[in-house]
């Protein structure tokens, strides 16, 4: 089973590929958090994979209050790998994981790290399509040899461009204050179509008079509604509009 959180599609992805390539499942995290779905039976022989991206260098909270939530039922200790994306660094996303997981009695046994486009677009511009591209090639190289080392249940910490954890940690302390919902604003070409709050992970955003509203103070602050909104109607301060939107090629749109 491979649990795993996507706003953009790069983690989903990724953790489409390894299932493909292990003939494992695969369960997205927002669904088990907003179906109340946090207990797993776990077959025999069967790995648990956690695929999540790196937000302020560490974990998104939705993949901190998911993990922190799930059960799992087995006769004895799968193999546990998890897979952080990630545009700069992964950061201290690892060890983060570990922690909660080795609590449970699930320590990892492999953390890996794929670079992928960076979808923080207050900071990235992501207009450039063919470096996108280039990017997400060599990703997909990244993602190979991951499988690879997967299938031969390879042990140990094979993550590339890590932070040191006291910095990480000071760094984290930033998330809360970036994922405050009052960053956000709505421009006039949006048409109310509600993707946003169908699709919100953390149902931050409902529809009112037509057009979408924060109900929340503080989301995960994922940008999937920025960058899933039809129109480009939905804005993070004042330096997204010029960066673009993104989403993985070979993800289609739900």
């Amino acid at each position: 089973m491979i649990f795993y959180f996507s706003a953009t599609g790069n983690c989903q992805h990724v953790a489409t590929r390894i299932a493909t390539a292990t003939n494992d499942e695969i369960f997205s995290m927002t669904d088990g958090l907003k179906n109340d779905l946090p207990r797993f039976q776990i077959k025999p022989d069967e790995a648990i994979g956690i695929v999540a991206p790196t937000y302020f260098i560490g974990l998104p909270t939705l993949v901190r209050d998911f993990l922190a939530s799930l059960e799992l039922i087995t006769e004895q200790k799968p193999y546990t790998y998890f897979v952080a994306t990630h545009g700069t660094t992964c950061g201290n996303t690892g060890a983060m994981v570990n922690d909660v997981m080795a609590a449970k009695g699930f320590p990892l046994d492999a953390r890996y790290s794929i670079k992928m486009p960076d979808t923080w677009t207050p900071i990235f511009d992501l207009t450039d399509q063919a470096k996108m591209k280039k990017i997400n090639d060599k990703a997909d190289l990244l993602i190979d040899a991951v499988i690879d080392q997967i299938k031969h249940k390879a042990h140990g910490d094979m993550m590339k461009h890590k932070t040191p954890g006291f910095l990480a940690r000071r760094y984290y302390r930033s998330y809360d204050k970036q994922r405050t919902t009052n960053h956000f604003h709505v421009e006039d070409s949006c048409v109310g179509c509600g993707l946003c709050a169908k699709q919100c992970p953390v149902d931050a955003i409902a529809m009112q008079n037509g057009k979408p509203v924060w109900i929340k103070e503080q989301c995960v602050m994922c940008l999937g509604c920025l960058h899933r909104c039809p129109k480009f109607s939905i804005q993070y301060g004042q330096n997204t509009k010029k960066h673009g939107q993104y989403r993985h090629p070979n993800i289609q749109e739900s």
